[in-house]
């Protein structure tokens, strides 16, 4: 131990000697670790939202979503075929076994007007189950009942911007307002929720009863989705799997023909979701980390100058008895030192440049501890790695020639 500090000295010793010099070569590798420790930072962060967003649809969720129609080999995606009705969204809730919670859905753009004043927003038609399904709580009143969903009744439920902009600062519940010059009373305001994951607002809409909307807004007689919550995370996948087998036999789709219909489950989305973002999180990473590389170059660099400089000294000190082994631990030491030090200062940039993107362009920014860790233990696996050739350099010169040389 006591010869492992004296070499620490030693190397301490040999680096302040020409400061200016080392910390100019230790900048490559604050700079590396610090783009590491940031990039991964934003990486994380975003996963982090991504999976919060996700989670925001609720919970164990299913989503059945109408298909999409070929014509002439091109596919129209997905709603490009009228497949799913209310009688299949009745057959579910019926006849598959850990349902929980069912919300059949159609959607739209429609104009909302409140005395003089109006807005443009996205009008979902669901069912009753909608906010336990998507854990969506109220701000204020009540949600429609199943009784409104059977009777197609005129009412509403407006989301925080919605209400806003019709409404201002004053409560909306109880008041009339008018969809395609048809009267609603709105008897709720849901909680704000913010943007999703596509950046779309999601307070920004106006919820229906399914019915009311088919019948009274938009004349369809087909769902766009309909929304299953199953009783437990382990139920999912059969569940996602008895309502694919259910809807084949309705629909009498044969073996070898394609579904009219997707089943997309909320464990399918997350993991598309977190894929994107761990795609994203690993490039900014190796583009971050060949700025490192390039701090370790800078090291064998300046390490390959210091044997040349020191070359005399090398051969006293082999001279007077030291070993090979000696001088290449020592100057392994320096750059060791060099690419420690670099790693530290680079965390500690790292994380402030992490929370300045966070507060000036409202980034989500998340540094795990291990992402730190690791970047240290690569920022030293590089100063290994670059010092160790002018190190075996320096421990492979011969003590007479290393004696005469000026």
């Amino acid at each position: 131990m006591a010869r492992f500090l004296a070499m620490l000295r030693l190397a301490l010793r040999a680096l302040t000697r020409n400061g200016l010099r080392s910390s100019l070569t230790m900048l490559g590798i604050v700079i590396g670790v610090a783009a590491i420790t940031a990039m991964v930072g934003v990486g994380t962060g975003a996963k982090a939202q991504m999976e919060d967003q996700v989670a925001g649809l609720g919970q164990n969720v299913i989503m059945v979503l109408a298909g999409s129609l070929s014509r002439g080999g091109v596919f129209t995606g997905m709603g490009g075929v009228a497949s799913l009705t209310v009688e299949d969204a009745a057959a579910i809730r019926r006849e598959v076994e850990g349902v929980l919670l069912l919300s059949p859905e159609v959607r739209g753009a429609v104009q909302l007007a409140a005395g003089e004043a109006n807005w443009n927003t996205a009008l979902v038609g669901e069912g009753e189950d909608y906010p336990a399904l998507r854990i969506w709580p109220l701000a204020a009143g009540d949600f429609f009942s199943g009784n409104d969903v059977q009777a197609a009744a005129r009412v509403v439920v407006l989301g925080r911007t919605a209400a806003t902009k019709l409404f201002g600062n004053e409560d909306p519940v109880g008041r009339l307002i008018r969809i395609r010059d048809i009267p609603f009373t709105v008897i709720g305001v849901l909680a704000a929720k913010g943007t999703n994951m596509m950046g779309h607002d999601q307070d920004d809409t106006a919820i229906v009863p399914y019915t009311t909307a088919m019948r009274r807004l938009f004349g369809v007689t087909s769902l766009r989705v309909v929304n299953v919550s199953a009783v437990s995370p382990e139920a999912v996948s059969p569940v996602a799997a008895e309502i694919g087998n259910l809807l084949r036999q309705r629909h009498r789709i044969a073996v070898d023909h394609d579904e009219d219909f997707m089943i997309r489950t909320q464990e399918e989305i997350n993991a598309f979701a977190t894929s994107t973002a761990n795609i994203m999180t690993a490039l900014l990473g190796a583009i971050a980390g060949v700025s490192l590389i390039v701090g370790g170059i800078g090291i064998m660099n300046i390490m390959l100058v210091s044997v040349t400089e020191r070359t005399r000294e090398i051969g006293l000190r082999l001279a007077v008895g030291a070993r090979k082994r000696d001088i290449l631990l020592q100057f392994l030491a320096e750059a060791l030192l060099l690419s420690v030090a670099g790693g530290v200062a680079g965390i500690g940039a790292g994380v402030l440049a992490s929370d300045l993107l966070a507060r000036e362009f409202q980034w989500p920014t998340l540094t795990p501890v291990n992402a730190m860790v690791g970047a240290f233990l690569f920022s030293a696996a590089v100063g290994v790695f670059f010092g160790f050739y002018p190190a075996r350099k320096a421990a492979g010169l011969d003590p007479i020639v290393a004696l005469r040389h000026e």
